[in-house]
């Protein structure tokens, strides 16, 4: 046992470019997740998890293709506030909250299920409306359980 941790420490020891590029993909979640999750959590609208939210209506009725391209990228940024929420469980960051905010603008089955569990829990429930207070915004209104 004492080989197999001793040969890793050599590994690691020769790896100095690997905890750099650690460091700096942390530094970069951290620094994105500050402003990008606050924003989001803002710019949300208040009938969110309700069936028929204003948004959704909203981008029914637009082009197809527009339809489309936002659906590609909010996916996208979804899979990264993701990745960096899973990142920042290891490291310093506000983990949770930016892994619930990916996960609210990906698109996969049983999400609004999922999504309106997520927010009833009580700290994530009082830390995404403690952010819309801040920025005079309504409360986000949820579904009767």
């Amino acid at each position: 046992m004492m080989d197999w941790l001793h040969q890793q420490w050599e590994w690691l020891s020769h790896r100095e470019d690997l905890f750099v590029w650690i460091g700096g993909i942390s530094l970069a979640t951290i620094i994105v997740s500050a402003f990008a999750v606050p924003m989001l959590i803002r710019r949300l609208p208040h009938d969110y998890f309700l069936e028929n939210s204003e948004a959704a209506e909203w981008m029914r009725h637009r082009h197809p293709m527009l339809r489309i391209s936002f659906l590609i990228l909010k996916n996208l940024l979804g899979g990264v506030l993701v990745l960096g929420g899973l990142i920042m469980f290891l490291t310093p960051g506000q983990g949770i909250l930016t892994l619930v905010v990916g996960i609210l603008l990906l698109n996969f089955p049983g999400k609004r299920r999922f999504e309106v569990w997520l927010i009833r829990r009580k700290p994530l429930h009082r830390a995404v409306d403690w952010i819309r207070r801040r920025a005079e915004k309504r409360p986000l209104e949820l579904p009767e359980e």
